[in-house]
């Protein structure tokens, strides 16, 4: 995901790591090991005169199946649950009215798993992850 957001325009930057969990600093290893209670997550720093949250949670929830607990594509585990972590109380209304408007649309099957959490320390993950596909020349999968 980190990548498709990088091509957003209006996406000033973006960091990945981890947020949400007990430990300080965790690492790569640490919180794959399900023991820190961290969700890999992405810092995105943008402009709100250009894109807003709002249209960042649409390519989010497009590019991103908020069905499966503990789970994105071939990737299983804690760290990977559907999460949104809020900076500000209309962050926390604009992600859970998106969430409402899936529930009634119908357009899923299964029930939204996606949790509203309020931002807690980020902690950046090792550099050999930021802008991970970028670096190894993969082309992402996840598409605007």
């Amino acid at each position: 995901m980190e990548s498709l957001f990088r091509q957003v325009d209006g996406v000033l930057d973006t960091v990945v790591g981890y947020s949400g969990g007990t430990s300080e600093n965790p690492t790569y290893e640490e919180v794959c090991s399900d023991g820190t209670g961290h969700a890999e997550a992405i810092q995105i720093r943008f402009d709100p005169s250009r894109i807003s949250f709002k249209g960042l949670l649409e390519i989010f929830f497009q590019n991103h199946d908020p069905t499966t607990p503990n789970r994105q594509g071939p990737n299983v585990g804690t760290q990977y649950r559907s999460v949104i972590f809020f900076h500000n109380p209309e962050q926390e209304r604009i992600a859970k009215t998106a969430i409402q408007k899936m529930e009634s649309s119908g357009e899923h099957e299964n029930p939204i798993v996606t949790q509203v959490l309020p931002a807690t320390q980020f902690w950046p993950a090792e550099e050999y992850h930021q802008r991970y596909y970028e670096k190894r020349g993969i082309v992402p999968a996840c598409k605007l």
